[in-house]
């Protein structure tokens, strides 16, 4: 039998035994909030007080931290790929985070902060996209920035910025 196969065989062991192994072994694989550990417990057919009940432990424990795991990701989805908040927002509330976590996390990523990414993004996309049509070039670096969750007045703002600056650099 297939380790696979023994992880998901009936077992005799009682419910809530069941229900720590499944959440021990799902916490193992990746830190998950606890909407999503609930989720996916009940997938896997166990009762939804049972489930419950594990959470709330794992929680005392100090297993399962929303708060913690949520700034976490905000930190690393804006240091790591750039992501304004209301992309990491959108992300979070996908994943089951509590809107109050959800604040909490982002207030780190003050306007100054947000700004200071958003200038970097767009100055590598503009340099990247030399070649191309001024068109293309502000709609390529505008649209880069809008798929990052920056708003749009942001985006030309930068992007007029960094016309000016090649501007001045071709008439000297």
């Amino acid at each position: 039998m297939s380790p696979r196969a023994r992880r998901e065989a009936p077992t005799t062991a009682p419910p809530a035994e069941r229900a720590r192994e499944l959440a021990l072994s799902i916490l193992t694989r990746a830190p998950r909030s606890a909407a999503n550990l609930r989720a996916r417990l009940l997938s896997k057919e166990i009762e939804p007080d049972v489930a419950d009940e594990v959470i709330k432990r794992y929680v005392e424990v100090g297993l399962l931290n929303d708060a913690s795991l949520a700034a976490m990701i905000a930190r690393t989805r804006h240091a790591e790929r750039g992501l304004a908040p209301r992309a990491i927002a959108q992300e979070l509330r996908r994943k089951g985070f509590e809107e109050d976590h959800i604040r909490a996390a982002l207030e780190p990523l003050t306007a100054d902060v947000q700004e200071a990414t958003a200038r970097e993004l767009a100055a590598k996309r503009w340099s990247r996209e030399d070649g191309a049509q001024t068109e293309a070039r502000v709609r390529r670096t505008v649209s880069h920035l809008a798929r990052k969750g920056y708003p749009a007045a942001l985006a030309f703002a930068l992007v007029r910025d960094l016309q000016r600056a090649d501007s001045e650099v071709d008439s000297n």
